[in-house]
């Protein structure tokens, strides 16, 4: 397969990888959507070619199973979950106000 239409395929990886972290887990990325976006096609192009790379370009499908794991291993970098359960915590949580 040549490059252009694997970079091509990278790009959709990292692109689906980014909306799809976005959509599961929206309170993991609370201000982050743009960077999440961006880490999933950058990390997708980059991933995926060091793996062709490192595999001579020989089998394209592994190559490309591969650049989906990796991706999405990338893609969870600016997740801040800490901060999900601080504030799915407060949020049913119920206040008195002194009289």
């Amino acid at each position: 397969m040549p490059l252009p239409l694997e970079a091509v395929l990278f790009a959709v990886i990292g692109l689906l990888a980014g909306i799809a972290a976005l959509l599961l887990r929206p309170e993991y990325f609370p201000r982050t959507r743009g960077l999440v976006l961006v880490t999933g096609l950058v990390s997708a192009l980059l991933s995926g070619l060091v793996i062709r790379y490192a595999l001579a370009g020989g089998n394209p499908p592994v190559t490309l199973l591969l650049t989906v794991i990796a991706t999405g291993l990338l893609t969870s970098v600016p997740a801040r979950p800490d901060l999900a359960a601080r504030r799915g915590s407060h949020r049913h949580r119920r206040r008195r106000h002194a009289a």
